[in-house]
């Protein structure tokens, strides 16, 4: 009997999943946060409660023998959204009992498998939500569902055992602190380069002598590293801050935010830049030729029919380089600019993965609640159009 597979997805997903649940360390105890952990096995921890994340397992595996509807992609996130649950719940679980036999300083962590588990579970839920619904709203509001029930058992403080949430604790003060600096380097690269990028875009739209020498210094900008670049500010600014004291009274200098801000508006520019003129020349000819035979001038055409034609495409741009930002944001904290970059290369530095972590997860957290904001707002003005 020949079994037809009707869901290829799903199914390759499925068995990497469970060859990662079954054939690496699910939890990682360690007697300090400094020592190498002992692994421990997914199949060691399947007894009583625990052998419902099996089910979920049963319910996928049987999912991508049939065809993916939208009836059956619904049954696909909610079984990703359970089984991504009961690994959340399994894994503070195990960590609390491994708690009250072990010394305070003991840590348990998260395995390869148990990582594994969680990233493939979510990309199945999204890949169920790109089946059930084509809007960028809604597949947005569906993978926050799938994530709620884990969220739930985060706040409610059920994984506090786990060494990630202990570095949290210890460090709550200077996550914090990171958290307000990130942010900060994000809206104060934001601002400069919108208010640099698009006028910019707007003039190598309109004038093609200077679109070229415009389009290859930001080219050349791009293609310098970025701690090269850090670096190439340092002398400038702290030259700067010298000749005029009012700038060093309000933060400029060599090292700091000043050069790291610079520098990210200046690798900002060219996707901002390009995201204008790509969405300016999607304006159709004949679409500006009947607002010029209604009377309209020149400056009405642009901010009553170009632009408002163009903003998918320059929002998109916008969503580019705020992304980017929050990634390069990282490496600025070689140069003292702070936040999560700062808490990434102070694990290095100890051989601390857990507080490595820490950072780390805190800037994909951000960099995707970032690009979803900007495709929420992309999807809002596709709605309105119709």
């Amino acid at each position: 009997m020949i079994i037809a597979v009707k869901n290829r997805v799903l199914l390759t997903l499925l068995i990497l999943l469970l060859l990662a649940a079954f054939g690496l360390p699910f939890l990682s105890y360690a007697p300090n946060r400094l020592l190498s952990g002992k692994p421990i096995s997914l199949i060691s921890l399947l007894h009583g409660p625990a052998l419902w994340l099996l089910a979920p397992m049963l319910v996928l595996a049987a999912l991508s023998l049939l065809a993916p509807n939208r009836r059956n992609a619904l049954l696909t996130a909610l079984a990703a959204s359970a089984l991504l649950t009961l690994a959340f719940w399994l894994s503070g679980h195990a960590a609390q009992q491994l708690a009250q036999d072990g010394s305070k300083l003991a840590r348990t962590s998260w395995g390869s498998g148990c990582w594994l588990i969680l990233a493939l579970s979510l990309l199945m839920a999204a890949d169920a939500m790109t089946r059930l619904t084509a809007s960028h709203l809604w597949r947005i509001l569906g993978n926050l569902l799938v994530l709620l029930p884990a969220v739930a058992l985060l706040f409610g403080h059920q994984l506090d055992q786990l060494s990630l949430l202990k570095e949290y604790y210890n460090r709550q003060e200077v996550f914090d602190a990171a958290l307000l600096q990130h942010l900060t380097i994000l809206l104060a690269t934001l601002v400069p380069a919108l208010l640099i990028g698009v006028p910019l875009g707007v003039l190598c739209f309109r004038s093609r002598r200077w679109q070229t020498p415009i389009f290859s210094t930001l080219n050349i900008i791009q293609t310098v590293p970025s701690i090269a670049l850090f670096g190439l500010l340092i002398a400038p600014l702290a030259g700067l801050a010298t000749a005029v004291p009012w700038l060093a009274e309000h933060g400029v200098s060599g090292i700091g935010m000043a050069p790291a801000i610079v520098a990210l508006v200046l690798y900002a520019l060219l996707p901002l830049v390009r995201s204008v003129v790509a969405g300016l020349q999607s304006v159709p000819a004949s679409v500006i030729e009947s607002a010029r035979g209604m009377g309209l001038t020149r400056g009405q055409i642009f901010f009553r029919v170009q632009l408002p034609l163009a903003l998918p495409l320059f929002l998109t741009g916008v969503r580019i380089l705020a992304v980017q930002t929050v990634g390069m944001a990282v490496v600025a904290a070689l140069i003292g600019a702070g936040g999560f970059g700062a808490i990434v290369f102070q694990g290095l530095l100890s051989s601390a993965l857990d507080l490595v972590l820490l950072g780390v997860i805190p800037v994909i957290v951000m960099a995707v609640i970032v690009d979803s904001l900007f495709k929420f707002m992309v999807s809002l003005l596709e709605v309105s159009r119709r």
